[in-house]
């Protein structure tokens, strides 16, 4: 790919879609988990608390099912 000047291309548009990807699934997740606005006006750290995890989560999914294969 590096000889052929795609490589560049590749890795932009890898990083694109693993990004989608992985915001998508946080929203889905926290959808799921009723993390909510209502739960941040609320109790702020545990709303802080409940992202961090599920971004963690979330983070290490798209790391295993796009990177580390």
């Amino acid at each position: 790919m590096r000889m052929k000047g795609t490589l560049q291309a590749y890795l932009e548009q890898f990083d694109t879609d693993t990004q989608d990807s992985f915001e998508k699934l946080v929203k889905r997740t926290a959808e799921v988990e009723n993390v909510t606005e209502e739960l941040k006006a609320t109790d702020q750290m545990e709303w802080v608390r409940r992202m961090n995890n599920i971004r963690s989560r979330s983070e290490e999914f798209i790391l295993s099912e796009y990177v580390y294969q």
